[in-house]
């Protein structure tokens, strides 16, 4: 039987502020892999001030994240598996704000060995305007089983055969990659502690963030896609396909399709990031 409270489904936690400035935004585009030559990411006295990526969402969205309570015995964290990000934007974040944040978890799926968790997380503005919405997909292996929905089947999003991507662009990772972006607030032991990444099971070594790649991904659409423009990013869904070393190369590609672009990134040995879409302006 499941430890998780499926009464949770449905409630939505109380707003709590998430406060940051200027610093907070470069220590988060450095921690995604922004380059000098990128100055309006990476400079203080950007003219109209300093602009962050959009996933930067993610890192927002932490503070609710941390308030949804879907088990009374709390959460067994290696066996809570990110599945699946999608951030969907309003507005472009301002240099410096607090920001009001608050989670729902939307649903839980039984899949008999695991369940798979969906919550979303909202964040807006002191004049009550919405910045972003962004959703997450869990599995929590061990924790089906309770004889539930099996939930819906995913949208298959692959690559068009035969076909060239209309945009590709690669920027190779950091050996300190993941000690870096760690410093936005995730503190996991996984991407620094090598006896902790082989008590896993699962690793011989520190992996990558998800969220970090998921933020290169995100760079990668803003300069292949928006020109740079952050304002002309809408919307991003990707499902982590397998894990990233720091020191690797990601390369994102996208296809157009219908109003929006089929995203897939991969390095060297696999396709990291798929079953993914993009939409921008």
């Amino acid at each position: 039987m499941t430890s998780l409270d499926l009464n949770a489904i449905g409630k939505e936690t109380k707003e709590v502020p998430f406060k940051y400035n200027w610093r907070d935004l470069l220590l988060y585009n450095l921690g995604i892999g922004a380059q000098p030559d990128e100055l309006s990411f990476v400079y203080e006295r950007t003219p109209g001030g300093v602009k962050v990526f959009p996933s930067y969402a993610c890192i927002v969205a932490g503070v609710g994240f941390a308030n949804i309570r879907l088990s009374p015995k709390g959460i067994d964290g290696p066996r809570f598996i990110h599945g699946e990000q999608m951030i969907k934007m309003y507005k472009p974040f301002p240099t410096e704000a607090e920001i009001m944040v608050k989670a729902v978890c939307e649903n839980m799926y039984d899949k008999g060995k695991a369940a798979v968790i969906h919550t979303k997380i909202s964040g807006r503005m002191q004049d009550g305007s919405q910045i972003f919405d962004a959703k997450y997909v869990h599995f929590y292996i061990g924790e089906g089983g309770w004889g539930g929905d099996r939930g819906p089947k995913a949208e298959p999003l692959d690559p068009p055969e035969g076909k060239d991507p209309d945009f590709s662009i690669s920027y190779k990772t950091n050996i300190n990659q993941a000690a870096l972006y760690r410093l936005n607030g995730d503190f996991n032991p996984l991407h620094i502690d090598p006896v902790a990444a082989k008590t896993s099971g699962r690793f011989d070594r520190p992996i990558l963030h998800g969220l970090c790649t998921y933020g290169f991904a995100t760079r990668a659409i803003v300069y292949g896609l928006c020109d740079g423009e952050v304002s002309r990013f809408k919307e991003f869904n990707a499902r982590f396909t397998s894990e990233v070393y720091p020191g690797e190369t990601l390369t994102t590609e996208g296809w157009k399709d219908n109003g929006r672009y089929i995203i897939q990134v991969r390095t060297e040995r696999a396709t990291v990031l798929g079953n993914a879409y993009a939409i921008v302006e």
